[in-house]
């Protein structure tokens, strides 16, 4: 094992869509070690989280995935960081990335600029509310890990939407190839 990770593996979700207490199960403040069972459905309880939302759920369409993609992809090379592969879906995102920062950092900043970029190229509200609170970081440290987290990410979301393979250094949209902007 490496001293330090090799990548993380970062997921966040869009607003008000994986709410506490749906199927399959869920993670909470209370109940987020890892390699721990989800917590069982629970209807009541998700019905409760979605009384609380306060604007409807946010749910990426197509443009909108292109747009996260390339940020997330334009950031990365900003900051030097490798990436190894991102899936942009409809109501979530996975990257497997390597950074010189802690995971929480990266994932703030991707999250952040994905917004400011949704609401400067689509003239979307700045207070609209995008992304949950935290999400998912997760240390990577051996090739088999990272090698599982890009299989995951690339090829084992369904039908694939708004993608990049570190791999094979490429973007895979819907239909699209394209680079990110400089």
């Amino acid at each position: 094992m490496h001293s330090s990770p090799l990548a993380y593996f970062i997921t966040f979700t869009t607003y008000g869509t994986w709410l506490h207490g749906r199927d399959p199960g869920s993670v909470d403040r209370e109940h987020n070690m890892f390699d721990t069972p989800l917590l069982p459905p629970d209807e009541e309880r998700e019905q409760i989280e979605r009384g609380q939302l306060a604007e409807p759920p946010y749910l990426l369409d197509e443009r909108q995935r292109e747009i996260v993609l390339q940020t997330i992809c334009e950031v990365a090379q900003h900051r030097s960081w490798v990436l190894k592969a991102v899936h942009v879906r409809s109501n979530h995102v996975h990257i497997v990335v390597w950074a010189e920062e802690r995971p929480e950092k990266v994932m703030v900043d991707f999250k952040a600029y994905a917004s400011r970029r949704l609401k400067e190229r689509l003239g979307e509200s700045a207070e609209r509310k995008r992304w949950t609170q935290h999400g998912s970081t997760r240390y990577l440290w051996n090739e088999e890990h990272v090698a599982a987290a890009v299989e995951y990410t690339v090829n084992e979301q369904g039908i694939p939407m708004a993608v990049y393979d570190g791999r094979v250094q490429s973007e895979i949209g819907v239909g699209s190839q394209s680079e990110p902007e400089a």
